[in-house]
């Protein structure tokens, strides 16, 4: 029987409820989200007593369904003053659904000035006084928890960034081994430092696995739902051979790759970073090019990258972290920003919020564009010490930008813009403006129609049909994100209906009911009404939909593109 469990940690208690009716229809995004917009008053200080920690599995999570192994986190945003839900893999999302928790809801702020671990099993909460692993990174974490049970157990935690409660920080989830997957944008973190809570370890032992009401439809769904992953040629061969870094010589030739603190569209040592030399050092180093994040991911973007010497560096090395520090940063080294990866990692610090953040700390003279040496130091000596100068540039690129007096800074809502320029890929343009979540590319990827063609096509150069393609995406992605689905899902579905008809069928038999593809449609538009709504009660109004004024005055080389969306074209997002 599902369950919704609250961790109180004014009181150190926990407590098991029923699920409302309101939100059995509910999973991932979709719940923590409710929740949040239900439960946290929208003014309030996102690092203080009022705002909670919500994590939930999505509605298929536990299943044999490929790539349903991504667990939500949400809660109030420090960093952008709105709602947030990121999801992430692991073995998280799996194990809270055979132990039937629906959601986990963690309240209030210790009475001391202690810090803490919960342990979940399907018998018992407990809350225990940490100081061992206190200060500790997250790989050290990680090794040492499972060597305290002396068997695997979920584990997610934070680093040195989020106890220090850095904007940057987000929550790391372990992975199938015992590696890092993050938790990453919005600085969750620093909400879950605020509870005191170092690491949530999760045990499922003598839990029965998840089984669907009629076992035979959802097999007969889930065979054809994963064809449909190997047949489409994103997610059946580019990403499994190249990662998401496939990206970068496709961006750079759009001229839509963020170079040089996006005064460029295309970066001349591209192929140095590319997925292609990325994939051919992996190999030549003993690495493994092709690794999924979670048990049963089909896709297997993820990677293991070795150094020189053919030891473990980093894993789940993605386009938007090599972008960032690299064509945004003018570093060619995939060395330096592979360890860069494995350092923040590490730290618990969001790898796309802290690229963004480099780029505007170089053009602010903190640092020298091309220095990666200079980089790792700040990243080990300043920000995981949490020096004065290692607070500033935790504290993400608007708040670096806002101290250093520096007008290109590219945020939306505070949150870093990643990876594609929206000068000359205009649907991710309206992505970031309109996006509840501030700039976030995966909550509408428009990359997916302007530039690589799936679901048709619409010129990444004109403003034609651009606010129609974010907002069917956004609605889309916020129903996926439910679901505990991989959002790479979408290229199949975008491309192949049968992808679409099977991922219906698989949670109409998990569930034993008739959803339709306009029940998964309206679920989509709900929560993003739900999310806009809790964001203008929190004091967002349409004027923080909007990109800074640098976009609209800086023509980007080489197509020379300019954004040129009125306030009246982008406020029309929210006409459905």
């Amino acid at each position: 029987m599902d369950k919704i469990v609250r961790i109180n940690m004014a009181e150190l208690t926990s407590s098991v409820e029923p699920v409302p009716a309101e939100w059995v229809g509910l999973g991932g995004r979709a719940l923590t989200s409710t929740i949040v917009a239900k439960e946290v008053p929208p003014t309030c200080h996102a690092l203080g007593l009022s705002n909670k920690l919500v994590f939930a599995p999505g509605l298929l999570s536990g299943t044999s369904a490929a790539n349903s192994g991504r667990l939500s986190a949400g809660a109030k945003s420090p960093l952008t003053g709105g709602i947030k839900e990121c999801n992430a893999g692991g073995t998280a999302a799996k194990m809270f659904a055979k132990l039937g928790i629906k959601a986990l809801i963690i309240e209030w702020i210790p009475r001391e000035d202690k810090w803490y671990s919960v342990h979940v099993t399907k018998d018992a909460i407990t809350i225990a006084e940490e100081s061992e692993l206190i200060g500790k990174g997250n790989y050290c974490l990680i090794n040492s928890v499972q060597a305290r049970y002396g068997k695997p157990v979920g584990v997610m935690s934070v680093g040195p960034v989020g106890e220090m409660k850095m904007l940057s920080a987000n929550i790391s989830v372990a992975d199938p081994e015992s590696r890092v997957r993050s938790l990453g944008r919005g600085g969750l973190g620093a909400v879950m430092g605020s509870k005191k809570i170092k690491y949530i370890s999760i045990d499922d032992s003598g839990t029965p696995p998840v089984m669907p009401k009629d076992a035979v439809k959802f097999k007969g769904a889930a065979r054809i739902f994963a064809k449909t992953l190997l047949d489409h040629p994103v997610s059946g061969q580019g990403l499994p051979t190249y990662g998401t870094n496939v990206l970068v010589n496709i961006l750079n030739e759009a001229g839509g790759l963020p170079t040089r603190n996006f005064t460029s569209g295309q970066f001349a040592g591209h192929d140095k970073i590319s997925g292609e030399t990325m994939h051919a050092t992996i190999v030549a180093r003993g690495g493994t090019p092709t690794h999924g994040c979670h048990a049963g991911c089909q896709i297997q973007c993820s990677q293991v990258y070795n150094d020189k010497n053919g030891q473990y560096v980093t894993s789940g090395f993605e386009y938007e972290t090599i972008w960032g520090l690299g064509a945004n940063c003018c570093i060619d080294d995939l060395d330096d920003i592979a360890e860069a990866d494995h350092i923040m990692d590490d730290l618990g610090c969001d790898s796309i919020e802290t690229a963004v953040m480099f780029g505007v700390a170089m053009e602010a003279g903190v640092l020298p564009f091309g220095d990666s040496k200079e980089m790792l130091r700040l990243l080990r000596d300043e920000i995981g010490k949490g020096t004065p100068l290692g607070r500033v540039l935790g504290g993400g690129a608007a708040q670096l930008g806002r101290i250093y007096g520096v007008t290109r800074v590219p945020v939306v809502k505070n949150q870093g813009i990643p990876a594609y320029d929206p000068r000359s890929v205009k649907g991710i343009g309206v992505t970031y403006a309109m996006g509840t979540m501030g700039a976030d590319h995966t909550s509408g990827y428009a990359i997916a129609t302007n530039i690589l063609n799936v679901g048709g096509h619409v010129d990444p150069l004109s403003k034609v049909g651009q606010v129609e393609l974010a907002r069917n995406l956004q609605i889309a992605t916020a129903a996926i994100d439910s679901t505990g689905m991989c959002l790479f899902i979408a290229f199949p579905a975008l491309d192949i209906p049968e992808c679409l008809i099977s991922l219906i069928d698989m949670i109409n038999a998990r569930f034993g009911i008739n959803l339709t593809g306009d029940d998964v449609t309206a679920l989509g538009k709900s929560v993003l009404k739900i999310e806009h709504q809790f964001n203008l009660d929190a004091g967002l109004s349409k004027e923080h939909d909007r990109l800074p004024e640098f976009f609209s005055k800086e023509l980007l080389p080489p197509h020379n593109a300019i954004w040129d969306f009125t306030p009246a074209e982008l406020d029309a997002f929210w006409n459905f």
